[in-house]
């Protein structure tokens, strides 16, 4: 998975490091609470805080860091008037929290990155002591869902247990003087079926999307690393069985797009009837329309479970090549993500 913390993870017994996390904002600023960047010796190693003024004065005081050893809260104006060249006149303030020691909670993020890899959502929890402005120690500690909530989770002494339900209900961070709440949640699961070139290419931008890819073909030569590398995971086998036994829930989208029709209804005969956030195949009207006869007539699928099914898939935008048809389908992905995301906030 791509999360920043599996990449600390990765590096942090090879690097000194410093983590870089925006916990509030005020007026306007390039990022929003929550954002983290990865700096070593060399400079930024991986994420953002949003770029420009800001993230380059984020960069010497994580390199300051580095050198003394100390963690820090450090308050980042944005109040430059329109003439400055050096500064950032975004109108708004960041408070950065720069953790010069992450190696000390190795095994918490060890944790959540494994909680995430299952697809289990949680609260990463930073305590602060502070002692006059600054930082004497940070602690931080991993907490899922199913400590959060339910009445087994009322009986833990879990401080700040109200502000870690906001946390994860709005699934915004919460920040106080002493303490930093960071709900993560999984990335959104992309299952593609089809490794061949739109595969290839959906699977690119997926990975671009912050999508958690996985890659489904029964020919090795194109369903491996060396064609499709940034794929999360790669299922060498028959298409529809792999579609049939995987997970699939709410959270997972699916990409039809084999190198042929019964490749294609296979794969959509395993999934047609699950409650999945989205289903897209590939094909002409009149591919499409045929199927549907088909799938209805024998009892694969009811008339309301094909229609729902995006097909023939991806925005229309008059994409001719490869690269723009995988444009039109992850347009279509994004669109369909913000607005599961908008819909499950409003009924919170």
């Amino acid at each position: 998975m791509k999360n920043i913390y599996a990449r600390l993870c990765d590096e942090i017994k090879n690097k000194k490091l410093v983590l870089a996390t925006i916990v509030s904002t005020k007026g306007s600023s390039p990022q929003v609470p929550g954002v983290s960047a990865l700096f070593s010796d060399k400079g930024l190693l991986t994420g953002t805080l949003g770029g420009g003024i800001m993230e380059a004065r984020a960069e010497e005081k994580a390199l300051g860091s580095l050198q003394t050893g100390r963690s820090s809260l450090d308050r980042f104006e944005l109040y430059a008037d329109i003439t400055s060249e050096a500064e950032a006149i975004c109108g708004g303030e960041a408070t950065i929290l720069f953790d010069a020691q992450p190696a000390d909670h190795e095994i918490t993020f060890q944790e959540m990155v494994r909680s995430l890899n299952d697809r289990k959502p949680g609260i990463l929890a930073t305590h602060i002591q502070l002692t006059d402005d600054r930082i004497q120690k940070l602690s931080r500690s991993w907490i899922e869902k199913s400590e959060i909530f339910g009445e087994e989770a009322e009986k833990q002494n879990i401080p700040f247990r109200e502000k870690t339900k906001q946390a994860f209900t709005t699934g915004k961070p919460v920040f106080s003087k002493n303490v930093y709440l960071e709900p993560q949640f999984p990335f959104s699961h992309l299952v593609i079926a089809g490794a061949g070139h739109v595969g290839q290419a959906v699977a690119h931008i997926g990975y671009l999307l912050d999508f958690e890819v996985t890659v489904i073909d029964d020919r090795p030569e194109f369903a491996n690393k060396e064609i499709v590398p940034e794929a999360d995971h790669i299922i060498v086998e028959d298409i529809g069985q792999a579609i049939d036994e995987m997970p699939k829930t709410a959270d997972t989208y699916i990409v039809i797009v084999t190198r042929g029709h019964s490749h294609d209804a296979d794969a959509l005969k395993a999934c047609i009837r699950s409650d999945v956030a989205y289903i897209g195949m590939i094909g002409s009207g009149r591919k499409i329309a045929l199927m549907r006869e088909k799938f209805i007539e024998l009892g694969w699928s009811t008339a309301p479970q094909f229609d729902r099914v995006f097909a023939p898939i991806g925005i229309d935008i008059q994409s001719k090549t490869v690269q723009e048809i995988a444009v039109s389908i992850a347009a279509e992905l994004v669109q369909v993500r913000n607005q599961v995301q908008n819909s499950m906030e409003a009924e919170k």
